[in-house]
């Protein structure tokens, strides 16, 4: 069975740095798509980054020049490196998976996801 499991999350200054990790396990074939979702209190959820299983990356135009998607396909692990903070950042951040590039640009709709990591900007 699939599972992604994140870590990293916390509460931090605006201004301040996180880097989100996102552990996969339970497969056996490749995800072409891995990405980055976020939902703040109140609002829907918006994806944040992606990146396919050739390195291509995409970003939302909030988060571009701050956020960093990258992944470790030795460790099975994916990551988002957050820098420069902001109050706006505050919700709560997923991870998602699918073997299939369903939208192009991995915009989903993906079918695995993890439980999701706390991430609080204070300003």
């Amino acid at each position: 069975q699939v599972q992604l499991v994140e870590s990293g999350g916390g509460s931090v200054q605006a201004g301040g740095s996180l880097r989100l990790s996102c552990a996969a396990s339970g497969y056996t074939y490749s995800f072409y798509c891995m990405g980055w979702f976020r939902q703040a209190p109140g609002k829907e959820r918006e994806g944040v980054a992606a990146i396919d299983s050739d390195g291509s990356t995409t970003y939302a135009d909030s988060v571009k020049g701050r956020f960093t998607i990258s992944k470790d396909n030795a460790k099975n692990t994916l990551y988002l490196q957050m820098n420069s903070l902001k109050p706006e950042d505050t919700a709560m951040y997923y991870c998602a998976a699918d073997p299939k590039n369903y939208g192009g640009s991995c915009v989903g709709p993906y079918g695995y996801w993890g439980q999701g990591t706390q991430v609080t900007v204070s300003s």
